[in-house]
C-alpha cells in the first residue's frame, strides 16, 4: 500500500540524508536476498538499464540551439557508437514555457523531430517510452512540478489517452511511462497500470507514493523509480556503477540520465560512463521480456 504522508515524508527527508539511495536500499537488500535464494549462481554483474529524459527536450521551443535537434541527434550517436541500449522518454507534444502553468501553448511534433522518432523508433537498442503529453507542469512551485498531479482520475485517463493517441497515428505504442518531474498521485497508480507495463519514477515519486525497493509489481503494473546515486550528472552516476560492477549482485540497476545535462557538460563525462556500462547494459525489450515472465509467474 502507499505510506500515509507522515511516512512519506520522512521518507522523502531520508532520501535527502542519503540513508534512502539505490546502494543502501535497493541493491543491497536484494542482493542479500539473491545470494540466500541462488547461492553461489547469484554472482553476476548487474544489468543496467539506461533511462534517458527526454525528447524532444522539454525546453527545446525557448532554446533550439541548446536543447533542439542537433544536439539530440549528438547524445543518440554517441550511445549508438558505444552500443549502449537506452530507454527515450518521449511527449508528442512540445509547450511553450513548460515551467508556467499560465502559459497554454503547444505544438505538435514538427518534421524534423517526427524524422528523429521515427528513426529512434526503428533503432533495435532504443525502447520508447511515454513522458506525459507536453510535459506542462500544473504548478508553479519547483518542489511541486507535476503533469499529473492533483488531475482527478478522470482527467488523467483523458490525458494519457490523448498522449497515446498522439504517438499511435506516427506508429508508437509505448509499454512504458516516465512521469514527467517524476510526480504522480497515488489515485493515478490503477489506470497507469491499465496502460503500460512498466511505470517509471524517481526521487520525486517517494513524496506522492513512497519509496519503492524496486523492481516491484504495483497493481498489474512493475514499478522501477530510479534513484541516486544512479539516478544524476554521469559524473554522479559512473562511481555508483563501478561499485555495481565490483558487487556483482545479478540485478536489474536503472541508470537515469538527462541528455541535456550531458550535453551542457560537454559530452566527455557520459562517454567515460559509457565505456564502462556497455557490456553489461541490458534492452529493455529484455526487461520487458522479464515483467511478462513475472506476472506469468515463470522464473
Amino acid at each position: 500500500p502507499v505510506p500515509r504522508p507522515r511516512l512519506r515524508l520522512a521518507q522523502d527527508v531520508a532520501r535527502k540524508l542519503g540513508r534512502l539511495d539505490w546502494e543502501r536500499a535497493v541493491a543491497r537488500p536484494l542482493g542479500q536476498t539473491r545470494r540466500a535464494v541462488l547461492g553461489d549462481a547469484a554472482a553476476a554483474p548487474p544489468r543496467f538499464l539506461v533511462r534517458v529524459d527526454e525528447f524532444p527536450h522539454y525546453q527545446a521551443w525557448e532554446e533550439p540551439e541548446r536543447f533542439g535537434g542537433e544536439r539530440f541527434a549528438r547524445f543518440h550517436a554517441l550511445m549508438s557508437a558505444a552500443r549502449v541500449p537506452y530507454l527515450i522518454a518521449v511527449t508528442p507534444r512540445l509547450s511553450r514555457a513548460p515551467l508556467s502553468p499560465q502559459e497554454t501553448r503547444s505544438r505538435p511534433l514538427d518534421a524534423a523531430e517526427l524524422a528523429q522518432l521515427a528513426q529512434l523508433t526503428a533503432a533495435d537498442d532504443v525502447t520508447i517510452a511515454l513522458h506525459g503529453r507536453d510535459h506542462r507542469t500544473r504548478f508553479e512551485a519547483p518542489r511541486r512540478h507535476s503533469e499529473l498531479c492533483g488531475l482527478a482520475p478522470a482527467d488523467a485517463e483523458a490525458l494519457l489517452d490523448d498522449a497515446l493517441a498522439q504517438l499511435a497515428a506516427h506508429g508508437v505504442e509505448p509499454e512504458i511511462f516516465v512521469p514527467p518531474y517524476n510526480r504522480f498521485d497515488a489515485a493515478h497508480l490503477a489506470l497507469l497500470a491499465e496502460r503500460f507495463a512498466v511505470v517509471c519514477g524517481g526521487p520525486e515519486s517517494i513524496g506522492t507514493i513512497g519509496f519503492r525497493r524496486s523492481p516491484v509489481w504495483f497493481h498489474d503494473a512493475v514499478h522501477l523509480p530510479g534513484y541516486a546515486p544512479l539516478y544524476g550528472h554521469a559524473r554522479e552516476v559512473l562511481p555508483a556503477a563501478e561499485r555495481s560492477l565490483a558487487a556483482r549482485d545479478g540485478l536489474w540497476t536503472p541508470i537515469v540520465l538527462h541528455w541535456g545535462w550531458e550535453s551542457d557538460a560537454g559530452w566527455e563525462e557520459l562517454e567515460r560512463l559509457l565505456e564502462l556500462i556497455a557490456p553489461h547494459a541490458a534492452r529493455w525489450d529484455d526487461f520487458l521480456a522479464a515483467v511478462r515472465r513475472s506476472g506469468e509467474g515463470v522464473a
